[in-house]
């Protein structure tokens, strides 16, 4: 009944601007659980200033950071119910009720934040069944982030260079990565990257599974003595919905722009992270950060292993996606056409910011 209330009241707002003429009475709220600063943070920023910009100023997004709206386990069930129109949801939070946006989190050999979020965004805008899937929670998809790929810090002693070293490791992991590495052999860890930078000083993990941008936020870079670089796959079940009523009462354009706005931001952070990540790489291992942390690449068979380790899950994806009514493998294998097709065109033309 919140939903239907804030529903029809947003409508009246719509019907009224639009008879008056004016040009801001659209504001949407936005739930955003992580603090205004990074590339991510840019990232929604971007967003919002695109939605303004598109529509000329007739849609506004208003931006509440750092969870003030809604954590990060609540702004699924907030969007949905409406107390926030739209806002940042990541699968791993709400597996089950965001099945459809699993699928970015299968850990896969395209590592590459463009590519991942292009696939991505063209799969959930048109696939039918992941869209009813999504709606099954008052949601529609919007847009897309990354949080690049995996690599691996590791305190001194504790190296991973190959697929044997994993085995008996103490690793911090998420998601379906953690269920992969388990399989390895390793003994793995939850916490919030919060407790990571003690986790790792005091010996309680020794290893992370984790990310460049990560390296210098939480400045691990101080604990560790080496990274391996693996570029696995990357989390992309990470995405921008809307509530759903809220967004049937825009009308066709006012939509578009919201896609458009959508589409546009995954150029722009993908650039952003992909600069930054290959920054922090070459600080880390030049003692910029104030000490030489090497960053060695796995060798390729090697990470093949660990790619192939990852079959299981992606079967399990499929074979959900079916107990739930969907076509687990068209869509499996529609989105990595998805994938090879973007990874074809940026080993043919490069990025798009850069033509």
């Amino acid at each position: 009944m919140i939903t239907k209330f804030k529903s029809l009241t947003f409508g009246f707002v719509l019907a009224m601007a639009g008879a008056a003429q004016a040009s801001a009475e659209v504001v949407l709220r936005y739930a955003e659980a992580g603090p205004n600063r990074g590339t991510r943070a840019a990232a929604v920023q971007f967003y919002a200033d695109e939605v303004e910009r598109l529509s000329g100023g007739d849609i506004k997004v208003d931006i509440h950071w750092g969870g003030a709206l809604l954590k990060w386990s609540g702004v699924m069930s907030g969007v949905s119910a409406g107390s926030a129109d739209l806002g940042s949801v990541l699968s791993s939070y709400e597996p089950q009720e965001l099945k459809a946006l699993a699928i970015g989190d299968i850990p896969l050999e395209y590592a590459d934040p463009w590519v991942g979020m292009r696939a991505m965004y063209d799969l959930m805008t048109t696939e039918s069944q992941l869209q009813e899937s999504l709606a099954g929670q008052s949601l529609v998809y919007l847009s897309n982030f990354s949080t690049t790929g995996v690599q691996f810090e590791c305190t001194e002693g504790n190296q991973i260079h190959t697929v044997g070293d994993i085995k008996g490791k103490r690793v911090r992991a998420t998601g379906t990565y953690t269920n992969v590495l388990a399989e390895l052999g390793a003994d793995t860890v939850s916490m919030t990257f919060g407790e990571v930078y003690q986790a790792l000083d005091t010996g309680l993990v020794d290893c992370l599974a984790s990310y460049f941008y990560t390296m210098k936020a939480y400045k691990t870079y101080e604990v560790v003595e080496t990274v391996t670089r693996v570029d696995w796959g990357q989390l992309l079940g990470f995405a921008i919905v809307i509530n759903e009523f809220v967004w049937s009462d825009l009308n066709g354009e006012q939509q578009a722009i919201m896609l458009q706005a959508g589409s546009n931001m995954i150029d722009h952070f993908a650039r952003l992270t992909i600069e930054d990540a290959e920054k922090v790489a070459k600080t880390l291992a030049n003692g910029g950060f104030g000490k030489v942390v090497p960053v060695i690449r796995m060798a390729p068979e090697e990470r093949q292993k660990i790619l192939e380790a990852t079959l299981p899950f992606r079967d399990s994806w499929i074979q959900d996606a079916n107990r739930r009514g969907m076509d687990g493998q068209r869509i499996w294998d529609r989105y990595i056409g998805l994938l090879e097709q973007y990874q074809s065109e940026f080993e043919v033309n490069g990025y798009p910011w850069q033509s």
